[in-house]
Parts: C-alpha cells; sequence; structure tokens
C-alpha cells in the first residue's frame, strides 16, 4: 500500500510539472503527443520533461525549444530527428500561424545550413560543419517537403511565403509550376521594393531554375540591401545565402502586426 501511494505521489508530481511552463509549451506538448506518439526524438524532452524553468514565458521557452533542434544555426547528430517535431507543428492547426512561420522557417534553415554557410566562408570551410549531419538534417526536411505544401490551401498568406522559400531548396517538375502559378497571384498585393514584394520576386526567379538570371538577381539585391557573398560562391549557395537573410527579415516584420493569426 505504501509503494503504491508512493507511486501514485510521484506520477501526480510529474503530471503537475509537466503541466506547468508557459501555455506554448503546453500547446506543442499536446500537438507533438498526438502526432508522433510512437517516436519522439530527443528534443521532445523539453515538452515532456518533468523539470521546468520557472523563469520561461512563452518567448524564452521557444528560444530554448529552437536551439535544441538547430543550435547556433549549426547541424548536429540529433538535429535530423529533431526537425520531425517541427513539421509536426508546422502542419497543425492548433499551432498559432506565427509558430508555424517560425516552424517552417527552422526547416528552411536547417535544410540549407550547409550552403548557406559555405557562402558565408568562402574559401574557407565553415566553422563547425558537419557534413554528415547536415545532409542527414536535409534529407530529413526533404521527407516533409510532400505533408507541407499540401498544407498551401488552408493556410495563411504568412506561411505561405515560407513554404515558397522552402520549395524552391527541394525544387521539381511538379512544385514549381504550381508555385509559380500560386506567388503570381501575390504580385499584385506586394511592390516591388517592399520586404514581402522583393522575397516574392526573388523566390521566382529561383524557381525558373535559370542561373545566370538567380546570379544577376544575387547580385543585385544583395549590392542594394542585403549582406553579399564572395562571387566565387556557388550560385545556389550564394542565392540561398541571400534568401534565408530575406526570409528572416520578412518574418520580423510580419510578426510585429499581425501573423494571420
Amino acid at each position: 500500500m505504501i509503494k503504491e501511494s508512493t507511486h501514485a505521489a510521484s506520477e501526480q508530481i510529474r503530471h503537475d510539472a509537466i503541466s506547468c511552463g508557459p501555455p506554448i509549451r503546453r500547446l506543442f506538448r499536446d500537438v507533438v503527443a498526438d502526432r508522433l506518439p510512437d517516436r519522439m526524438p530527443l528534443q521532445a524532452a523539453m515538452l515532456f520533461g518533468s523539470e521546468t524553468d520557472p523563469a520561461w514565458d512563452d518567448r524564452t521557452f521557444l528560444a530554448e525549444f529552437y536551439s535544441e533542434i538547430l543550435h547556433q544555426d549549426t547541424c548536429q547528430p540529433s538535429t535530423a530527428d529533431g526537425l520531425d517535431l517541427l513539421a509536426a507543428l508546422a502542419i497543425d492547426d492548433r499551432v498559432p500561424a506565427r509558430h508555424r512561420f517560425q516552424a517552417v522557417g527552422l526547416l528552411f534553415s536547417a535544410a540549407t545550413v550547409a550552403e548557406r554557410h559555405l557562402a558565408e566562408a568562402w574559401p574557407a570551410t565553415p566553422h563547425h560543419a558537419d557534413p554528415d549531419s547536415e545532409a542527414r538534417a536535409c534529407d530529413a526536411v526533404l521527407s516533409h517537403i510532400p505533408d507541407l505544401l499540401d498544407r498551401w490551401p488552408a493556410e495563411c498568406p504568412a506561411v505561405r511565403l515560407a513554404l515558397a522559400g522552402l520549395a524552391v531548396v527541394f525544387p521539381t517538375d511538379r512544385t514549381l509550376p504550381a508555385l509559380t502559378a500560386r506567388l503570381h497571384t501575390i504580385l499584385n498585393e506586394h511592390l516591388q521594393g517592399t520586404d514581402i514584394g522583393d522575397y516574392v520576386r526573388f523566390v521566382l526567379v529561383l524557381a525558373a531554375c535559370d542561373d545566370s538570371q538567380a546570379l544577376a538577381v544575387t547580385e543585385k539585391l544583395t549590392d542594394a540591401y542585403w549582406t553579399g557573398t564572395a562571387r566565387g560562391v556557388p550560385t545556389r549557395a550564394r542565392a540561398l545565402h541571400l534568401l534565408g537573410q530575406m526570409l528572416t527579415k520578412v518574418g520580423a516584420g510580419l510578426a510585429r502586426p499581425r501573423i494571420g493569426q
């Protein structure tokens, strides 16, 4: 009887600890429990562990949680598994749009780490490079692309922007024509010279899969607005480095008012 009571008490303490913490942690935990019941990556401990930081609010928790998955924009052996958490959050309507946007943005970052860092470090080897982990992370994102892009018709405009950036990382004969048609409907709403307008137009350039055009537009935009890269860097790496900067700025601008929800 004493043993059963002790066990019941410890289980109650654990349940109470898991239930506390900022609201976004509880929401993420519920979504992940529903969508990944049989394959919890190591980073899920931040959602289901019994210890919580009393100083956590939504913002500080999110920073810690995302850092566990993609630490300082570098891939580690466990990164690929953790991306399953982001993909699960990105396709669930219970997750607010601004957090779905962040999840897709982090998937973009994970899929392009090797090329973006190559562009920054050229001609040197990027610091903290882990080619095996980077390749596994890229493959992990690729495996989620169909489910993510299937969300397009139901998604808010903000998340569609993030999905568009992710789509041109993995171009196919099926996705690019559909992406081009969808993005043309956004052009009339956002003028060239605005953050969103330039971003959408640059995605369309990349969707055309013309290296010479992509290079010309990359150089034009970086000369005018953005952090540039050495001219010896492969065109795709330079373009993704720029696209990552643009997506970050678009996200920051969208977060200030309201991002779809």
